[in-house]
Parts: C-alpha cells; structure tokens; sequence
C-alpha cells in the first residue's frame, strides 16, 4: 500500500489555505497535517511534524517564500516545495528552480493544474519506492527536463476528482447555467438545495473549468466575498 504523502500549506490567506486543503485531501494518498500562516509558523511546525511535501506560497507577511525555501533546503533537506504563487516574474522562478522546488504554479490557481501537478509528484514517488536502479529515460521523465518530453497528463475530465459527483455536477451546471448575475456560494446553495460546503465545492471546480468566474467584492467590513457567474 502507498505511503500517504504528508502535506503542509503554508499560506497567509485562510481561504485560500482551506481551499488547498480541501481538494488536497480528496486525493488519494495525500493528508494535510498542518497549516502555516507566515514563515515563523512554519519554522516551529518543523520542529515538531515531518511533511513529505509544502505548499509554499512566496508573499508572507514575515519573509520571502524564496528564502523559506532555501532554510529548508539547508535544515529540513527531506521535504520536497511546491509553490504557489502570484509572483510571475523570471527572477522569482529561477530561484525557485535553483532552489530545487518541484512544481510552480501561478495564482489564481486552475484547479485541474493544481491536481495534476500533485498526482505527478505521488508518481514519481511512486516509480522511486519501487526501484533501485532508473535508466535515462525514467530519468529524463522524473525530472520533467523538457514538455516535449513528458507523456500527456490523464484529462482530468475523463476522471472526476474525489469529491466530485457527476449527477450532482450536471444539477449543479443545470442550475447555473440559467443564472445570469453573479451570486455568493451561500445565495447558489439556498438555489441548488445542497450544503455550503459542497455547493461551494462544485462552484469551485467550474470556476478552474473555465465555465464559471469567480469576483472577489470587497465590503466596507468582514472578509472578502467571491461571488460566481457563468460562462
């Protein structure tokens, strides 16, 4: 049986922090343990738990991401970084591919992109605990050395995520597609008779198919509201 992959995010916005580990943990093999909010945060976390993979963010209120990782290159060397980032600049992602990180992915996030960039990590961990030796080419694909070398990734549409149900899916596309303004998840759930969570769920997954968008509204007080429209 697989080793469950021991996963920490380490991100400032608890939204987008709940929103990872929600579609984390539907993945099979995959537990989210912990939770870090700044750089400090994240440094206690390790003393005290051992995650095989971090979701980093770059922009934390305390210190760089980019210099985050390169403290856990130096004094945590086991754990593999995954960042997640609004920085797109090319100074920020070569550090990050000197600092040894295994994928980069740009805010906002597409959800499919997120999934499939870490079921290719549990493959290559996967192929490297059931081999000693690799030739080149198992290699040349774990590394990911060049696009053109990589075989397609599975269409995620051919396989729902876990969590995602295709007759709920088809409700819920059904419902929305006859909406023509822009609604909170708490408005689209009273419409759709199903829970917050699970309708905020599947807008979410719309939303990273390109047949939803999503509008974060800032009032005069409490947090940010997302409010989706269709395509």
């Amino acid at each position: 049986m697989p080793e469950t992959i021991k996963v920490i995010i380490v991100e400032d916005n608890q939204e987008a922090a709940s929103i990872y580990k929600q579609f984390t943990d539907q993945l099979d093999h995959f537990e989210v343990i912990a939770t870090a909010g700044s750089g400090k945060q994240t440094i206690d976390l390790l003393e005290v738990v051992q995650p095989h993979l971090m979701l980093l963010d770059v922009y934390l209120p305390d210190t760089n991401g980019i210099d985050l990782l390169k403290k856990i290159r130096t004094h945590y060397w086991g754990i593999d970084v995954i960042l997640i980032t609004a920085a797109n600049d090319t100074e920020t992602v070569s550090q990050a591919i000197r600092g040894g990180a295994f994928g980069y992915l740009i805010k906002p996030i597409i959800i499919d992109k997120f999934i499939s960039t870490l079921q290719e990590y549990d493959l290559m961990r996967t192929q490297l605990h059931q081999r000693e030796v690799v030739d080149q080419e198992k290699v040349d694909s774990m590394f990911r050395s060049s696009p053109s070398d990589k075989q397609p990734a599975e269409p995620v549409q051919a396989q729902l995520p876990k969590g995602i149900d295709k007759h709920t899916l088809k409700l819920v596309r059904d419902k929305v597609n006859v909406i023509e303004e822009s609604l909170n998840a708490d408005t689209y759930s009273q419409l759709l008779g199903i829970s917050y969570s699970t309708t905020r769920r599947y807008l979410e997954y719309l939303v990273s198919r390109d047949e939803m968008e999503v509008e974060v509204v800032y009032g005069s007080i409490g947090r940010p509201e997302r409010k989706y429209k269709p395509l």
